[in-house]
């Protein structure tokens, strides 16, 4: 037995990872993958006893491993290698076997089916709950998925996931066409489709419809008789009031029918303009879910998985700094890890810390603003509020022109480096105590204000890419 003993950290470790599982909902999958016991330590390495072969491989493709050995790594500052020792030697037990598929059920169904029917084509193959890292910020969107695709049309039809781009709406509205395609295997009328391509084929229809040719009923029967519809990017829906029209009836048919539908929009849909009443209910009919951007421990949990999946490692500190640099969405996420895994491996030289930030500067920039103008973000906020840039910048005090200004005000501050009394005089001259004072307005609004939150976290993602 070593002097370091670590017998005391090792059972910290599982004490802070079971309540946490527990506070997720998730304390029988910590229960069932991370069943190790202390066993002995030596230098700066434990050695723990696990269940069987089929157990550790388990675990170790959970990624759960990693997590241990980071938590340890968290409470006592120590690297620690984990030995294991298997009680029982057999490659699985039944009990175990059967536990791993009950938890991962769209692998099992895709093992069924694989050789008896081809993807979907609508779909993306790797957008499945199983590729899909839950976080405090979307657990409530993947549970609500998971949900309706095991009984679709059922309790949670339709679902509304709304939130900024990058953020997994369509992994998750995908991974629910994914699994009920493959569970049905393949017998199923599905069709997933963004809206401006909904538009395009609706308008050819009825461009293209002869006497003979019938192309806008065909159009009609396609959607109205779907078992599964998945839209994307509804807000995009503004202002068209023929296809608004029609989906209205679509949504009837498919609704009368319980057809799973499911949609995704970047904001809540109170806040689309030029839509039809009577379609904004059905869109709320169901359950309307807002998708946050990631947390810096769901960030992390994301690259590890993205990690596993390549079959690649990288030394915890590069992980640790592209989780607490890239903020902005999951798809930033995984860029900057493509981008160093495939410096790695095109440069064939072993990556340092002092490397990565050197190659993800542009990508840190980006994320956090860059060169950023405060006549974009004028706009941006004058375009959503829809009042003018020049209201924006005078002297009005009414409600409809000083919200918007503050808001603008808040963004300004939080992802330029302007000073108070620059963001001022951009402003008309505005005193460096009256942007102090709007900031903090803000800032203690969107505490309580989920909707403000979200709208301006939508602003701040149209003013990076006007940049």
């Amino acid at each position: 037995m070593s002097e370091n003993n670590y017998k005391e950290i090792w059972t910290e470790a599982f004490n802070q990872l079971r309540s946490q599982y527990a506070q997720e909902g998730r304390e029988n999958e910590f229960n069932l993958w991370f069943n190790l016991e202390y066993v002995s330590d030596q230098g700066s390495e434990i050695t723990a006893a696990v269940a069987s072969d089929f157990m550790l491989t388990q675990m170790k493709e959970r990624g759960n491993i990693q997590i241990i050995k980071e938590k340890i790594k968290e409470i006592s500052g120590i690297d620690i290698e984990i030995k294991f020792e298997v009680k029982n030697t057999s490659v699985s037990t039944e009990k175990e076997e059967k536990a791993a598929e009950e938890e991962k059920p769209v692998k099992k169904i895709y093992k069924e089916v694989e050789e008896e029917i081809k993807p979907h084509p609508d779909l993306k193959e790797e957008f499945t709950f199983d590729t899909f890292v839950p976080g405090d910020n979307n657990m409530y969107a993947y549970q609500a998925s998971i949900a309706a695709a095991k009984n679709p049309g059922k309790r949670y039809n339709p679902i509304l996931l709304y939130g900024g781009s990058g953020l997994g709406k369509t992994h998750l509205m995908q991974s629910i066409g994914n699994f009920i395609y493959e569970s049905k295997k393949g017998k199923v009328k599905l069709a997933y489709i963004n809206t401006e391509s909904l538009l395009n084929e609706f308008t050819w229809s009825l461009k293209n419809t002869t006497p003979k040719d019938d192309k806008i009923q065909k159009f009609k029967n396609k959607y109205r008789n779907l078992d599964v519809f998945l839209l994307d990017d509804i807000y995009f829906l503004e202002g068209k009031e023929g296809l608004q029209q029609e989906l209205f009836f679509m949504f009837e048919a498919l609704d009368q029918k319980q057809s799973q539908m499911v949609f995704t929009c970047d904001r809540p849909i109170q806040e689309l303009k030029g839509i039809s009443e009577r379609l904004r209910t059905r869109f709320s009919k169901g359950i309307c879910i807002d998708m946050k951007a990631p947390n810096y421990e769901t960030r992390k949990a994301i690259l590890l998985k993205k990690l596993s999946l390549m079959n690649r490692t990288l030394d915890d500190e590069i992980i640790d700094f592209i989780a607490a640099n890239i903020e902005n969405d999951v798809r930033d996420l995984e860029g900057a890890l493509k981008k160093v895994v495939g410096y790695a491996d095109f440069m064939n030289k072993e990556l340092t810390l002092d490397v990565v930030k050197t190659l993800l500067q542009e990508n840190i920039s980006s994320s956090f603003g860059g060169n950023i103008s405060i006549d974009t973000i004028q706009k941006v906020v004058s375009d959503y509020y829809g009042i003018s840039v020049q209201d924006i910048k005078s002297k009005k005090q009414n409600k409809k022109v000083a919200f918007p200004r503050h808001v603008a005000f808040y963004i300004a501050r939080n992802i330029t480096e302007m000073s108070f009394t620059e963001i001022g005089n951009e402003f008309g001259g505005k005193d460096h105590s009256t942007i102090m004072s709007s900031c903090k307005k803000i800032e203690e609004q969107i505490k309580i204000d989920a909707t403000l939150d979200n709208a301006i976290k939508m602003m701040i993602k149209d003013i990076k890419n006007k940049r």
